[in-house]
């Protein structure tokens, strides 16, 4: 079924003002959630309009920063509305005769500027279809029409806010859905943890990102997803930076807080597996900015993007209030004396870490 007569000229112009950044590994537990949702707060604090995506089925940032009982029904689920992603991209995969519209957003509470597009488990059944349609959608033209229906959506959805940013949170795997989000966005960020998987993990990625742009160039040559409804956008994602989160720091002869011994082997294999596998990856596949923006950014491919220690007991505090570490206050912290001031200083260092990731993360890409 071809439904090209669907598609409105003014639905999506030749430029799209916002960037796209994938935030992706496939490793689980290495704080993709948290770095969506605290850099796109930080974001939208710096004055940017941010929309954060939730498409790992998982659903953890939609639970993370909307207020909703998990006892009652699911609030962003309504037929004939599209209020979740799954819903969103309904029409495109479920071959209907409308054209794809944006999904109503979600304002988080206490900062403004900063959207949600919910989530819904409901999304992993789409990833056997999707597979199928980036194999056989030259063949069968009742699937072309969606590989290009993510990144059409997420445009659509986008421009309902004016969005300088839309940030995405993806599932650890190596699916459909991930090859297709990565391979649309405009940028990627990749998270991870010091630890032998992590190492691991990057060297895997160092192999699979250059397969998935390889297989998007060709997707880009196809007639028929051209020609399609949601025409595949041929981009090439370019490489932001990694964060490496969830470690132990400790000061030493007088010296600033840096990670423990056992921590500091794993940066250091990190740090040996980027150079000798990972950033010569993404060069030959063209994933990398010319190195000077790095350098202006002060954001040399040789380090990390942001390391981001342990937030300890600040992090029950913060999700129980939706909030980012970084914004919690005397009053939400409800400690008194020494350890209230530990704690205050502490979400006063995550302010200053983050806004310089977020700084980073704008000098590159604008």
């Amino acid at each position: 079924m071809k439904i090209c007569c669907l598609r409105s000229a003014g639905n999506r112009g030749t430029s799209v003002a916002h960037k796209q950044i994938a935030f992706f590994n496939h490793k689980g537990g290495v704080s993709k959630t948290t770095s969506v949702f605290h850099l796109g707060w930080m974001l939208a604090e710096l004055g940017k309009t941010v929309v954060l995506v939730d498409c790992d089925p998982q659903c953890n940032l939609t639970g993370l920063l909307l207020d909703y009982s998990h006892q009652d029904d699911y609030p962003y689920e309504e037929r004939g509305r599209a209020l979740n992603m799954r819903d969103g991209l309904a029409p495109a995969f479920e071959a209907r005769p409308i054209p794809l519209a944006p999904v109503e957003l979600q304002p988080v509470q206490g900062r403004d500027n900063l959207f949600v597009l919910p989530g819904h488990v409901g999304l992993a059944e789409y990833e056997s279809q999707l597979a199928i349609a980036h194999e056989l959608s030259t063949s069968l033209s009742a699937l072309q029409n969606i590989p290009g229906s993510l990144r059409w959506v997420l445009d659509l959805t986008a421009a309902t806010v004016n969005a300088d940013y839309v940030l995405v949170d993806m599932s650890p795997s190596l699916g459909a859905l991930n090859q297709n989000l990565f391979a649309t966005s405009d940028a990627f960020i990749i998270p991870m943890a010091p630890d032998f998987f992590s190492a691991m993990a990057l060297r895997s990625l160092s192999r699979t990102l250059p397969k998935w742009m390889s297989w998007s160039e060709r997707a880009g040559q196809q007639a028929e997803l051209q020609d399609s409804a949601y025409p595949w956008p041929n981009k090439v994602p370019k490489y932001v930076g990694s964060i490496v989160q969830n470690y132990r720091v400790r000061s030493r002869d007088g010296k600033a807080a840096a990670p423990t011994r056992a921590y500091q082997k794993w940066f250091d294999a990190l740090l040996a597996v980027k150079a000798e596998a990972f950033i010569p990856a993404l060069d030959q596949s063209r994933l990398l900015f010319d190195a000077s923006v790095y350098g202006t950014a002060g954001a040399a491919l040789g380090d990390f993007l942001l390391e981001v220690p342990d937030f300890n007991s600040l992090i029950a505090i913060s999700q129980s209030l939706s909030k980012p570490v970084f914004d919690l206050t005397r009053d939400d912290i409800k400690n008194s004396g020494s350890v209230a001031n530990s704690q205050v200083e502490s979400a006063e260092g995550f302010n200053d870490l983050y806004r310089v990731g977020a700084n980073k993360i704008m000098r590159i890409l604008e």
